[in-house]
């Protein structure tokens, strides 16, 4: 590379640099006021790689210091000394950039024409009146240095948004559009999950923050903005399982430890990882003991999988075609598993070596 070269890659880092200057500070304001079960909220505290507690305290090197403000895990008693921050933030007067999480799907308050309200955060100073979820959104979203949709419901409108529902619940990206960006220039980033799965979460919330620190680039999302690493995948690919729906043998109650598609599994064709990652310390998650996944990451979810426990559509047609195939490699490898469940003759105690060794120095 000659010298020229050198020094214009040089000046190519220095003005990435300059351009994404890493920030020492950032506030985490949490809401968890949409249409919810604060079920995303009680379900991060059991994250362990690393926990909620090892981020605030400054525990992961490289990281900036991270100031979280969560109704749940606060230690403030509530009222407006608690919506401080969240006041100075929707005025601009925050003294740190900020990480907006919403938890819970977004209502829609234009459907009731201002006559009450879904669901509200805090009451407005001036008039004592509630301040709605979609105010603070609307305050906050396009001043937030990235927002983080946090579980089914605010990502896609969850269990809220589904059929026949009256408050016309949508999720994060429905609300703000899906070309949205932060003042960073992210997209909204969504975790699905209901609840989300902790560490997938903090997983996620980890690598924002080392690009807010300028040492990572964005996180790579997919079309419906979920994290790609994490949501790359299906159940099945990763199901224990998955060997069973292979060899065309399938379990009809749940208490089989066979594949679960005849009894209501949606895990061929839902984008999950808990059958690889587990839930509490690797341990549980739905398929692993003996759950059929309901397909609750799913944009789709709750509508296209119901009724929960029949079986889906494809899975009468997948299961009657894969049956053939299934039971000549499963009679296959039976044969193959019953020669090699043998030890070879030559293992014995014998005066005579039977292995096939040949010396080849003797004559």
């Amino acid at each position: 590379m000659t010298t020229e070269s050198h020094t214009t890659a040089a000046r190519e880092r220095i003005q990435r640099s300059e351009e994404h200057k890493g920030i020492d500070e950032i506030t985490i304001l949490w809401i968890s006021e949409g249409m919810s079960c604060d079920g995303d909220t009680v379900s991060l505290t059991a994250a362990m790689q690393p926990s909620i507690e090892d981020v605030v305290l400054g525990l992961i090197p490289g990281l900036p210091k991270v100031n979280l403000v969560n109704k749940v895990l606060s230690p403030s008693l509530g009222g407006e000394d608690f919506l401080a921050p969240y006041r100075a933030a929707a005025r601009g007067e925050l003294d740190t950039p900020f990480i907006l999480v919403i938890e819970g799907s977004v209502p829609n308050q234009d459907i009731i024409e201002g006559d009450g309200f879904w669901t509200s955060f805090g009451n407005d100073p001036a008039t004592g009146q509630p301040q709605t979820i979609n105010w603070w959104i609307d305050q906050l979203a396009p001043k937030a240095w990235a927002t983080v949709a946090a579980g089914t419901c605010a990502t896609y409108g969850g269990i809220h948004g589904m059929a026949g529902n009256p408050t016309g619940s949508m999720g994060l990206g429905d609300y703000l559009g899906w070309d949205y960006k932060s003042t960073a220039g992210l997209p909204i980033v969504n975790v699905p999950g209901c609840p989300i799965q902790p560490e997938n979460f903090m997983e996620t919330l980890i690598w924002v923050l080392q690009h807010a620190a300028g040492d990572a680039p964005p996180p790579p999302l997919d079309h419906m903005l979920r994290p790609q690493w994490l949501f790359g995948k299906t159940v099945h690919e990763g199901c224990d399982r998955g060997s069973y729906y292979e060899q065309g043998d399938f379990g009809l109650d749940y208490n089989s430890p066979k594949c679960l598609v005849k009894t209501g599994c949606w895990g061929p064709v839902v984008n999950c990882n808990v059958p690889k990652r587990g839930w509490m310390a690797g341990i549980g998650g739905c398929p692993n003991v003996g759950g059929i996944c309901i397909g609750c990451t799913m944009p789709g979810f709750p509508d296209a999988f119901m009724p929960f426990m029949d079986e889906p559509p494809g899975g009468t047609l997948s299961s009657l075609v894969i049956k053939p195939y299934g039971a000549v490699v499963r009679r296959l490898r039976g044969v193959t598993n019953e020669m090699v469940n043998h030890e070879p003759k030559w293992r014995h105690k014998k005066r005579k070596l039977t292995s096939g060794y040949d010396p080849y120095w003797r004559p």
